[in-house]
């Protein structure tokens, strides 16, 4: 990913806390020239056992994920190929009208990471279970209402032989914080005003990002 050196992240929690907050992951592995590349949405967490405490830098990191063994894309996945993973954060459509001045162009606010890495595809049922065990907790964690899954470890263990499941060592790491940092300070607190006192979820989301802006 091309990151002008004016968007990087002020450090590397942000792309952390980008990663936590936003664990749908795009999964991209070449594929044949007749198939073409594979493309995956699925969700991802760190590994409880090796990365539950990081806020630091990411290449040595550990990831889980899980995919549909039926998927096309399991099959064409080899332990020790590398894989990559694109994270989505908040983001917005930009109108020149907030800039209040001429000349203008409209742009579009947003925040990605992309993290390369090697894959470690898992075959054992019991361990398949614990990173499916381990995803349920982190997101009712995270997202959920705090959801107890004892009752239904039966029914986890009926689907989880169509699962998926893969370790990912994450070896390099780019992110994109397009903040409308190239703007002037006073078109830039536009911008952060304009989107924090938005209705749209997202824009307050890119305005709180741009409260963390050095």
């Amino acid at each position: 990913m091309f990151v002008p050196s004016f968007y990087r992240e002020p450090d590397s929690s942000w792309m952390v806390d980008l990663i936590r907050g936003n664990p749908l992951a795009l999964a991209v592995t070449n594929g044949s020239p007749e198939q073409g590349p594979f493309a995956t949405h699925l969700p991802v967490i760190f590994d409880p056992d090796t990365s539950g405490d990081l806020s630091g830098e990411l290449p040595g990191a550990t990831l889980l994920g899980h995919m549909n063994r039926a998927n096309p894309h399991w099959a064409a996945l080899e332990s020790g190929s590398v894989l990559l993973l694109t994270f989505t954060g908040p983001h917005s459509y930009v109108s020149p009208t907030v800039y209040e001045k001429t000349p203008a162009a409209p742009t579009w606010n947003f925040t990605a990471v992309h993290v390369r890495g090697v894959v470690e595809k898992i075959d054992s049922v019991e361990e398949t279970l614990g990173v499916v065990r381990s995803t349920v907790r982190a997101f009712e964690g995270a997202f959920g209402n705090g959801w107890d899954m004892t009752e239904s470890l039966g029914y986890f263990r009926e689907i989880v032989p169509g699962v998926g499941a893969f370790r990912f060592t994450v070896t390099g790491a780019d992110g994109m914080f397009k903040l409308s940092q190239e703007q002037p300070g006073e078109v830039r607190e536009r911008v952060r005003e304009s989107f924090g006192n938005s209705g749209c979820a997202y824009r307050r989301e890119v305005a709180g990002l741009m409260n963390r802006l050095p």
